[in-house]
């Protein structure tokens, strides 16, 4: 979503031949790819381990850091392998959305129109709001040490990188959409919204 608003607002003519259907598709696959073999490893690697700890997993989800805390094997080269995985899932994409935020802030100092700029910015906002609590509870719960894992602070990210953003999309996206604001407005009274 960053880069197709980064074409949007900056390069808004090349938006039908930077944003066709074949470059969408290749940015879908590679995202798919890449992910699917990260959750392919850790799972190929969790599950033959030995556990000889409590067979209870202290999490709402099987997730491959509440698993190694079971196991009584020397999982330290996993661990290694993992964060350099996680470091390409979860950073790449953290760079190329800020890179592509960057420009647009930069276009929109640029622009001339406080109108122009301000629906520029408030279209990014609402997406990067998103994708901050996203990322960042996400980073907290797979770039820490094993040795720091906590479940319930891993229960409390967990919560906010798959249910808080599915959640507040819907709420955020629509109220960009001005009948949603309008029917806000009326019934929570004029002064208390603004555009």
């Amino acid at each position: 979503m960053s880069y197709d608003r980064y074409v949007a607002i900056c390069k808004p003519l090349q938006y039908p031949i930077l944003m066709r259907r074949n470059v969408c598709y290749m940015m879908s696959m590679v995202a798919w790819f890449w992910s699917t073999v990260q959750a392919l490893t850790c799972s190929l690697y969790v599950l033959p381990l030995p556990y000889c700890k409590s067979n209870v997993i202290n999490h709402y989800i099987c997730d491959y850091p509440a698993l190694i805390q079971l196991s009584c094997s020397d999982n330290s080269a996993f661990e290694q392998t993992i964060y350099a995985g996680n470091f390409l899932v979860l950073l790449i994409p953290i760079s190329v959305i800020l890179t592509s935020y960057v420009a647009i802030l930069l276009q929109v100092v640029r622009l001339r129109s406080s109108q122009r700029s301000h629906k520029a910015l408030g279209t990014c906002m609402s997406h990067l709001c998103v994708v901050g609590i996203f990322y960042v509870t996400a980073l907290a719960t797979y770039m820490k040490p094993a040795s720091s894992y906590s479940p319930q602070e891993a229960m409390v990210n967990t919560l906010f990188f798959t249910t808080v953003p599915a959640m507040t999309n819907p709420f955020i996206y629509s109220l960009r959409n001005r009948d949603v604001l309008e029917a806000l407005r009326k019934t929570f009274g004029k002064h208390s919204l603004h555009q």
